[in-house]
């Protein structure tokens, strides 16, 4: 959209233009929330245009190439201990980001602009005032920051595309300040305060549709190339970009799936199945305390797997043994809720070690802020990690106003035990109403709390079927993607439902035979658990067929812990005393 006049009284005045503007190169920026998909369309147009001749380079602010200013400030923003700077304030991140904008502006940017190269730039000075804004700096102080850029950028003829959606893509953001990052946004779009081209794309359909939309909006002088088959141009970039739709439409799976359908699985949902089956022999050769190797399959054996069922996992099993039934201690629900989320906050066994050691009983009865924050504080002076890194944990700064992220976590479960959640969590009726109740606590996105739904459902405090609710994570999004060409017209956590219905027709239609967990078959939990391990399986075995990220590596690989486990599952399965008949090395806790 153009910008009136009056709007634009409202920038910083903008100055000569910079010698470097007298150029023909179009600036076509990106904007937008985390997690709006703007980056990966930025990508898909940059590859567009270079395969119809144009001359195109992606860049980013504030950059990630090494030994760039630009690389720092991401490493100071996303982990600034790891360089030995303990906070930063949001007035100084800001200026941070600034600095590495002109940075790269003066020596790249710009440049390649008066060269008569097209630049597709991921952010701008937009996200210094919308993330400053929403970060409290004051109005007037954030401009005095950005005005700088702009007198740099001059009169450079730009498109900008505001990417929108409604939810985040594969992110665990909190829903409030999400949504008003996603307020201010639209805020700078009305107000048009760009003096140039402002264009909305609201990316909820397919990547194909958003494609096609922004080749229509691009300048003239960078489609006249692209201006017809524009549907057809976006099609052949988005199956480009995303291999797996045009591969897996090339390798769908040979069987008619009467029952699957609309939905077309590829070849990687028969992978999905011939990986549970073997990931869970390698449970049992190993519960029966069989020698490695466990498997002949060379990417089970080279790289780190969850196992089938996710209660089996090494980090659930001291959850439930460990920390949940305690002959011990208290089996009161406060008190036991209270451990769980103690342990899960941190999702580390050796920070629960920390803790207990220090404290001996950890009780909520005795629960002091002061104390709990000093051992975890000296913990990270001397260098050690107190959480898993299984899954990111938001820091809370914004919702609870401290500095360390586990003094936040701390004061979101004190929170949590005033609200008497835990008599809550027992009232629901459903585990989507437990979810929910998690969900309403800042820092608490989706897939937090559906893992925290389901470890507290290991225990007495709820007792829901692992049938009843389901909400998959970014990377089980990946591995459905990989595994079906197309939902048709099912969303993810359908998808998940139907296959743990059909597991055992799918199962039999591929010949296999699958152990069960002593007669308790795979839950939406584990079926969900087993989308994001066959995602990483896949990067291997079919490297051909990539994902929403388009990773293509498994970074962990497996290395078996010494001290073996004596499996032992929540009681009310009833399923231990067949474990420890088939495991003599299997015993209940000592009481």
């Amino acid at each position: 959209m153009k910008t009136s006049k009056s709007s634009r009284k409202k920038t910083p005045r903008r100055p000569t233009p910079h010698p470097a503007m007298t150029c023909r190169g179009q600036l076509i920026v990106f904007e937008g929330p985390d997690g709006v998909g703007k980056s990966t369309l930025a990508k898909m147009v940059v590859q567009t245009l270079n395969a119809q001749g144009r001359s195109c380079r992606l860049m980013s602010f504030p950059g990630r190439e090494d030994g760039t200013l630009g690389q720092l400030v991401y490493r100071l923003h996303h982990n600034a201990a790891a360089l030995g700077v303990q906070s930063i304030s949001e007035t100084a991140r800001q200026a941070l980001h600034v600095a590495a904008h002109l940075d790269v502006m003066e020596r790249v940017i710009l440049p390649a602009l008066a060269s008569g190269e097209h630049v597709i730039l991921d952010r701008f000075w937009w996200s210094t005032l919308v993330y400053g804004k929403a970060g409290g700096i004051e109005s007037s102080t954030l401009k005095a920051l950005i005005e700088p850029e702009i007198r740099l950028w001059g009169d450079q003829p730009m498109t900008l595309f505001l990417i929108d959606r409604d939810t985040p893509i594969d992110r665990d953001e909190d829903a409030g300040y999400w949504q008003k990052l996603r307020g201010l946004y639209a805020g700078l779009a009305k107000e048009s305060i760009s003096a140039h081209r402002v264009e909305s794309i609201y990316n909820t359909a397919t990547l194909t549709d958003a494609m096609s939309e922004i080749l229509a909006r691009l300048p003239e002088a960078v489609r006249s190339k692209v201006k017809t088959g524009q549907r057809k141009a976006a099609d052949q970039i988005s199956m480009a970009f995303h291999p797996a739709k045009q591969s897996a439409q090339k390798a769908e799976a040979p069987t008619v799936f009467s029952r699957l359908g609309p939905a077309k699985p590829t070849v990687v949902f028969d992978t999905y199945w011939r990986f549970a089956v073997e990931r869970q022999e390698v449970f049992f050769r190993r519960l029966q305390g069989l020698r490695r190797p466990w498997t002949a399959d060379p990417i089970i054996e080279e790289h780190k797997f969850t196992n089938a069922y996710r209660a089996s996992d090494r980090v659930s099993q001291y959850l439930i043994r460990n920390v949940i039934y305690r002959d011990d201690l208290s089996s009161a629900p406060e008190e036991v809720f209270f451990r769980i989320l103690i342990y899960k906050l941190f999702n580390k066994i050796e920070t629960w070690g920390l803790l207990e050691k220090a404290l001996g009983a950890i009780t909520y009865e005795d629960y002091s802020f002061r104390r709990y924050d000093a051992i975890l504080s000296k913990a990270l002076s001397r260098g050690e990690r107190i959480y898993s890194a299984a899954y990111i944990m938001p820091p809370g700064s914004r919702a609870f106003g401290h500095s360390a992220k586990h003094q936040n976590h701390l004061k979101l479960l004190e929170s949590m035990m005033r609200d008497d959640l835990p008599s809550r969590l027992a009232a629901a009726r459903r585990m989507q109403d437990a979810f929910e109740l998690l969900l309403s606590y800042p820092t608490i996105g989706d897939f937090l709390a559906y893992q925290f739904v389901t470890d507290i459902n290991y225990s007495e405090i709820t007792n829901f079927s692992e049938m009843d609710f389901v909400m998959p994570g970014p990377g089980a999004l990946d591995g459905i993607r990989k595994c079906f060409s197309n939902l048709g017209g099912l969303n993810e956590p359908e998808i998940i439902k139907l296959v743990a219905d059909r597991q055992a027709d799918e199962l039999a239609r591929l010949g296999l035979q699958f152990r069960s967990l002593f007669g308790r078959r795979l839950q939406l939990i584990d079926c969900q658990n087993l989308f994001c391990e066959v995602d990483k399986y896949a990067r291997v075995a079919h490297p051909e067929i990539t994902g929403l990220t388009g990773r293509t590596r498994i970074k962990q690989k497996f290395s078996p812990i010494s001290k073996p486990i004596n499996f032992w599952f929540p009681p009310k399965w009833g399923i231990n005393d067949a474990v420890a008949e088939f495991s003599p090395q299997t015993r209940k806790p000592a009481a």
